[in-house]
């Protein structure tokens, strides 16, 4: 069943059957359920992950499910599936068996329920312990789900621990519910890298429609590309009038693939950056 893992995992590891109706048979997803290689959390939502082992790995430990395998639980979508279960247990505890992610920390009973971290405490775990990029593709979610709010992040992280703390408050500075998946989320932070251009998300060009990336100011367009939107003669046509759009309004479109923002970042911030410097000349 590797086509459902694949398009799992190129999706943020979360996804609902409409989305993958068009890349695998029916059949390949229910015998994906049944070997447990995804669960079905919620009606028409499937995660790439075993979360009901791991919610019995938390408890055997005396822990509770968090970070990314928590941020599974509530249905966002994340850079990567985790490689392993993350769990976190009291400080002080004995290291839990078996290959786990553990994190150590003294959680308040406030911030868990039915051995899962809360979502705004998913947050800023993975807001503290995780990479930039990471972080925000959780954040991101969590704000387009709707359930937490900017100011109770923006509260939460700066009642953080210490150690981590400036980490949270940067992704949480950094978050944006208009990023659609963890492809643009990404897209985003490797676009912020890069000295001089500073674009938006989700932009309406009269003329043109919306756009992933907007910087207004040297007129450059940066676009998140998915195969299955192109991948008929119809989207064909609406990408060549798109594209052509931009080029009658004068705008620099540079177009990158999943594979080249998630495993290439220095050759999207290089090319970028000679986009950049050939708009400001």
């Amino acid at each position: 069943m590797d086509e459902v893992v694949r398009a799992l995992r190129e999706r943020g590891g979360v996804t609902s059957w409409s989305e993958l109706k068009a890349v695998t048979p029916r059949e390949h997803l229910e015998q994906s359920l049944e070997d447990r290689t995804i669960t079905r959390i919620r009606r028409n939502l499937y995660v790439l992950a075993d979360l009901r082992e791991v919610r019995r790995l938390a408890v055997e430990a005396g822990g509770v499910a968090s970070h990314l395998t928590a941020a599974q639980h509530w249905g966002w979508k994340v850079k990567d599936p985790p490689a392993r279960p993350c769990i976190t247990v009291a400080r002080g505890a004995r290291r839990p068996r078996g290959d786990l992610e553990v994190h150590w920390q003294d959680l308040p009973s406030s911030d868990v329920v039915n051995h899962v971290t809360r979502r705004l405490a998913t947050v800023i775990a993975c807001a503290r312990s995780y990479e930039p990029d990471v972080a925000l593709c959780v954040a991101d979610s969590a704000l387009r789900e709707g359930q937490v709010t900017r100011t109770r992040l923006e509260q939460a992280a700066a009642a953080s621990p210490r150690t981590g703390r400036s980490r949270a408050l940067r992704v949480v500075e950094l978050a944006d519910a208009r990023a659609a998946n963890p492809f643009e989320s990404v897209l985003r932070w490797l676009s912020l890298g890069v000295p001089g251009l500073a674009v938006v998300p989700q932009v309406e060009i009269e003329g043109v429609g919306r756009v992933d990336l907007y910087d207004e100011r040297l007129g450059i367009v940066v676009e998140a590309e998915s195969w299955e939107f192109h991948g008929t003669r119809d989207a064909f046509a609406r990408d060549v009038h798109r594209y052509t759009a931009c080029a009658r309004k004068g705008l620099t479109v540079a177009r990158f693939t999943w594979h080249e923002v998630m495993h290439r970042p220095d050759y999207v911030r290089a090319a970028l950056s000679d986009v950049v410097r050939a708009r400001s000349i």
